[in-house]
């Protein structure tokens, strides 16, 4: 193998380690403190383990893992974006993270590179079984979060349960059963005045 080769893949690695300094506007469960997308990814990446057996299809976990491990790679440069910022904001987040996963995606040799960009485009997408389970698990644990922090962020930002619905609405694309569930708790959240209904 190339030492050129494993000098670019080393390269990437060292890159992956500004994930650590993105934060997320998610409390962490266990202490006041907003998670970093590293948190975020490995979180994501657990949850891929445990939860495959719900995924409304059959998926490749191999799959789905590259997927919540790569996807917020875009962010070192982009910035996270607040899922609930208005449509202009998230179209100018789309031109961010384009520019920015073709910067970072080829640092990789030229086949990882191609290999992970596709992987990212392919979880934008969500026309797969893995892209579809990845994005939903990607929208169930902030909403996790929210909820076991008893509604802080979601109150903080001035967020309704009608919005908390529509935001989340694409996780029944992967996975009915988790749907359910995620109904079930903004319920719950109504009702103990996490969230406001509108």
């Amino acid at each position: 193998m190339p030492a050129d080769r494993l000098d670019r893949q080393l390269e990437f690695i060292v890159e992956l380690d500004s994930l650590k300094s993105i934060h997320r506007k998610t409390l962490k469960i266990c202490e006041p403190s907003y998670e970093n997308d590293a948190e975020h990814s490995w979180h994501l990446a657990a949850m891929a383990v445990i939860l495959r057996e719900h995924a409304d299809e059959p998926v490749d976990l191999a799959r789905v893992l590259q997927m919540v491990l790569m996807h917020d790679v875009v962010e070192i440069d982009a910035g996270d974006t607040f899922a609930y910022d208005d449509e202009a904001a998230h179209r100018e987040k789309e031109r961010r993270e384009e520019l920015a996963a073709k910067r970072i995606f080829a640092i990789l040799p030229e086949d990882q590179a191609r290999q992970m960009y596709n992987l990212w485009r392919e979880f934008e997408a969500r026309e797969t079984p893995e892209a579809r389970f990845a994005a939903a698990l990607d929208r169930l644990q902030p909403l996790l979060h929210n909820y076991l922090t008893r509604g802080t962020a979601w109150r903080d930002h001035g967020i309704t349960a009608e919005q908390v619905l529509e935001h989340n609405s694409h996780i029944a694309e992967g996975s009915t059963f988790l749907w359910e569930y995620v109904l079930r708790i903004i319920r719950d959240a109504v009702r103990r005045g996490y969230l406001p209904e509108s």
